[in-house]
């Protein structure tokens, strides 16, 4: 399923004194499958873009496409929309709200008129997915588990609905580092399992880094850079004019070549830098 945008801007406030421009004639294309990372300072249009992704917000100009289908039209069924592309915000946890587990992730499809046994089979799923047991926990109240738990609860809740497009905004903010590896493994695993869509927004450039295939950089409302992270972090000083900046070990890869070893710089990732260097000192004895 793809997502297209022309042209779009969108205006706050409109017609306000208090009117202010989150995104200024953006235009782009996230096709099928592709796994996409959005980042940019905080204020450049991030979290007000993904919204128009799936109708949540529509654009004070322009035109946004899902799967073909125009979501300015006034016979647009948003709802629907919806249901296939699936938007988890930060501390999704917080809208938790049923008794059980079973209740809370089971929400959407029983809202969508499934039986009770095609429910449940959506849940079991759905929970699997994020790397938690159906059994042990389906009957437990979802505010009685940990933080990590909680959030894979909730993220189960929109993967139930079985989207064909998954948008995490900043998935794994307030988490302890295990908590933050297993989900982005788990993202990851999702996204090679069953081939859907995810737009992953993010302020980490080591998370965005090691999943992506491909990188967009906001800035004041408008792209300011899109290709793969190789080439978006090549551009290091315009990252950096942008508020913004690469991984550390590419920095670091970096500063090593600076100091006269012959190392490629194009690395984003702690195993790319480990086999680079070995390669490169193997090289010199």
């Amino acid at each position: 399923m793809s997502i297209r945008l022309e042209n779009v801007s969108y205006r706050y406030l409109e017609d306000t004194p208090m009117e202010t421009e989150a995104l200024s004639n953006v235009s782009l294309e996230i096709k099928d499958g592709e796994f996409v990372g959005i980042i940019g300072p905080t204020g450049s249009g991030k979290s007000t873009l993904i919204q128009h992704f799936n109708g949540l917000l529509l654009p004070s100009s322009g035109k946004v496409w899902v799967d073909g289908v125009d979501l300015t039209h006034k016979d647009t069924q948003l709802r629907k929309i919806r249901q296939k592309v699936g938007m988890v915000f930060q501390y999704p946890e917080h809208q938790l709200f049923g008794e059980t587990v079973l209740e809370d992730v089971g929400f959407g499809p029983q809202n969508g008129g499934l039986s009770q046994e095609e429910v449940v089979e959506r849940v079991r799923r759905a929970l699997a997915y994020v790397g938690l047991d159906f059994e042990e926990l389906k009957d437990q109240s979802p505010f009685e588990l940990s933080g990590g738990q909680k959030r894979r609860v909730a993220i189960a809740g929109v993967l139930a609905m079985e989207p064909s497009v998954l948008i995490l905004d900043e998935p794994t903010a307030g988490l302890d580092p295990k908590g933050r590896e297993e989900i982005l493994d788990e993202i990851r695993a999702l996204h090679k399992e069953r081939g859907i869509t995810v737009i992953l927004v993010s302020h980490s450039m080591e998370d965005v880094a090691r999943l992506v295939d491909r990188l967009i950089v906001m800035h004041q409302g408008r792209v300011a850079l899109d290709g793969t992270p190789v080439e978006v972090f090549r551009q290091a000083e315009t990252l950096k004019e942008l508020g913004l900046g690469v991984p550390q070990v590419t920095e670091l890869m970096h500063e090593l070549k600076a100091k006269g070893l012959a190392v490629n710089t194009d690395i984003l990732t702690v195993e790319e830098a480990e086999e680079e260097i070995v390669r490169v000192m193997g090289g010199q004895k």
